[in-house]
């Protein structure tokens, strides 16, 4: 007889747990590359803990994967503690991998020694694997969990801000260890470069545009956009100032490479509407950022 939790849905099915860990395995994979095979053989800290285990092997000696792993024992422990054992089972899985493979990717010599490529292809594999993990549910341990501690704590605060404050204290401490200015600078590009490509394998380029349109053919216009456009809108009711008589308000927010599209159908449809066009950065919901991974 199958157990009846799984068929209530509390636990996930076999497959599904399968293809989570597969998962968690490959961002694992190109995560522990970047370190190992680019940053780590340059002395680069790219913030986090993987800076401070870079810094640690560094100086006191010992495989970085191993001191990786050392360093979120009391974190994971700290984790927890604060949010339970299904959230950190799975960090701590990749807290694993990350340290195996780092300390197996060791073994093969450094890709190059050419610092800025070093920072550039390092930050893109570490980006692209702390963002598959993501995708997952599950984070790579380590500052992720602190950063989540301090988010409720804070919650006026960007998990972004926090992030890039704590990694470039990492990285001026990484500087004034190796008695090198230029391997801070060159941290910090990875620092930089990591952020972006974390954002893109996150919400994909999610730049657009929100948009404003007053019309006497609001209509028309609302039942091209959404036949057309195949975006959602928002009727607001507004009231002219000068007219003193009722308007229907369009609010639409439209990806920025189709947002000359809408501009076209508005020219056709009215070319006398009032027209307000302005960038929006921070977009949650379906097709953009998921909220609960940014606000986690």
């Amino acid at each position: 007889m199958e157990n009846s939790k799984s068929m209530s849905g509390r636990y996930p099915s076999v497959g599904h747990l399968f293809r989570k860990l597969s998962i968690i395995l490959i961002g694992t994979f190109l995560y522990s590359a970047g370190i190992a095979l680019f940053l780590d053989p340059n002395e680069l800290a790219p913030g986090g803990v993987v800076g401070l285990s870079v810094i640690a092997s560094h100086t006191l000696g010992g495989p970085t994967g191993t001191w990786y792993f050392l360093i979120n024992i009391p974190i994971t422990i700290l984790g927890w503690w604060k949010f339970g054992g299904k959230f950190i089972t799975y960090s701590f899985y990749a807290v694993t991998l990350n340290s195996i493979f780092t300390n197996l990717f060791s073994l093969f010599p450094p890709v190059t020694t050419n610092l800025l490529l070093a920072a550039i292809a390092g930050s893109m594999l570490i980006g692209t694997g702390i963002g598959i993990v993501l995708r997952t549910g599950a984070t790579t341990g380590g500052m992720d969990i602190i950063i989540k501690i301090l988010r409720r704590r804070h919650p006026a605060i960007k998990t972004s801000t926090l992030f890039l404050t704590i990694d470039l204290m990492i990285v001026t401490l990484s500087g004034f260890i190796f008695r090198d200015f230029n391997i801070a600078m060159y941290a910090f590009i990875t620092v930089a470069l990591n952020g972006r490509v974390l954002d893109y394998v996150l919400y994909g380029n999610d730049e657009a545009k929100l948009i404003y349109i007053v019309s006497d053919q609001s209509n028309k216009l609302l039942e091209r956009i959404l036949e057309e456009l195949e975006i959602g809108a928002t009727i607001l009711c507004g009231h002219g100032a000068y007219s003193k008589t009722e308007k229907d308000i369009i609010m639409c927010v439209i990806k920025k490479r189709s947002a000359p599209r809408l501009e076209e159908i508005v020219k056709q449809e009215d070319s006398r509407a009032f027209m307000i066009i302005s960038s929006a950065s921070e977009i949650y919901g379906e097709g953009y950022k998921n909220i609960l991974l940014e606000k986690m």
